[in-house]
């Protein structure tokens, strides 16, 4: 399987994070994605790739220009604020209570701040997402990993893997949110359906529900989400991820949750995941965009879920036996001794068998965006 990685990521070189109003040790660190790109030379099987660069568009067909334009100019910003901080973090962010009363028309004269500190606020949800002088670099590359991704798998390729840090899935339209800058599976997807015309499926197990990829095709009935994480009651994102969300308008029906309780188990996990599958199976379209966390791993810091390493060699050979072509991308994960086994377990039981993909791949089109 060939994957997809670039050095640029170790610009988003984060160190702590705040939660719950005191800073602690940082678990989306530079050591995530190394640790599981040496796993990959490690076992043989895996042909690493740099990837293209693709601009801006891909990005602004599916992001605020606002959310990219913070992102780009934020450090420069906190220099000529002379803000003395390592990290930007913001301490205020626009809760709906804080509008409660006002008609529409003067919820839309509320502007964004000048201070960067109000602006952090304005583009973000929570206080765990520190900003970093090469946090921009890194999430800008991070989408280039995931269309490289996406065209290896437009011109052949059965299953294709992008090792993508920052991860993406909590990234909104318009708004940044829990280690996630820009949402690369939304992107990948995105540019999916406009090479191919065709319908897309997302299938994210990370163990935190994806708000942000669920928020952008809310009313898309051309992108069906599927998701299965820990229940928003007891874990972040907490106000999103319920079974009974299902999308609107013509998106109605095509967004599934099926959050599961702590500890979950290997069995009640696959159990869960079928039930994605047989969703997905339902719907038109021949590429699957799996946004793949290991934090539902059994030891992982911050998830409660109990699975073993062999539940994600199950469930890549489940997910593979869709008969799909698959885009892979990488979300989260943070148990450092246990990430890149698990991860080259999960990819190996994905591994496509011999033979051509389920469906042709597009001849019209080869490469998503351009620099």
């Amino acid at each position: 399987m060939k994957a997809v990685y670039t050095e640029h990521h170790r610009a988003h070189d984060v160190t702590d994070e705040v939660y719950l109003g005191i800073p602690i040790p940082a678990h989306e660190v530079v050591q995530r994605a190394g640790i599981i790109r040496g796993a990959l030379l490690a076992d043989g099987g895996f042909e690493l790739v740099a990837p293209s660069e693709h601009g801006e568009l891909p990005i602004l067909a599916v992001h605020d220009k606002g959310l990219l334009r913070f992102l780009e100019r934020a450090w420069s910003e906190v220099r000529r604020q002379a803000i003395g901080r390592q990290s930007l973090v913001a301490d205020t962010y626009p809760s709906r209570q804080m509008f409660e009363g006002m008609s529409d028309a003067a919820v839309a004269r509320i502007r964004e701040p000048v201070a960067i500190g109000g602006r952090a606020g304005w583009w973000g949800l929570d206080s765990s997402n520190p900003i970093v002088p090469g946090t921009y670099e890194a999430a800008r590359w991070a989408v280039d990993v995931a269309l490289t991704t996406v065209d290896l798998v437009l011109v052949g390729e059965t299953a294709a893997y992008g090792l993508c840090r920052p991860p993406g899935h909590h990234a909104a339209r318009a708004m940044a949110a829990g280690y996630c800058f820009f949402n690369n599976a939304a992107i990948a997807a995105e540019a999916i359906v406009r090479a191919t015309g065709e319908r897309v499926a997302i299938l994210d197990v990370d163990y935190h529900h994806g708000n942000g990829t669920q928020q952008i095709f809310w009313r898309r009935g051309d992108v069906f989400y599927a998701s299965i994480h820990g229940d928003p009651m007891r874990t972040y994102p907490f106000f999103l991820g319920h079974a009974d969300e299902v999308g609107e308008g013509a998106g109605e029906g095509a967004n599934l949750n099926l959050p599961l309780p702590a500890e979950a188990s290997d069995a009640t996990y696959l159990e869960a995941l079928d039930r994605a599958l047989e969703a997905i199976a339902a719907t038109p379209g021949g590429i699957v965009v799996v946004s793949l966390g290991f934090d539902t791993y059994r030891d992982d810091p911050i998830g409660d879920f109990a699975l073993t390493r062999s539940a994600y060699a199950e469930a890549g050979r489940r997910v593979a036996a869709l008969g799909r072509r698959l885009v892979i991308l990488q979300e989260g994960g943070y148990h450092l001794p246990s990430l890149g086994k698990n991860a080259v377990a999960w990819l190996r039981g994905a591994e496509p068998a011999s033979g051509p993909p389920s469906a042709a791949p597009p001849t019209t089109a080869r490469t998503i965006g351009g620099p």
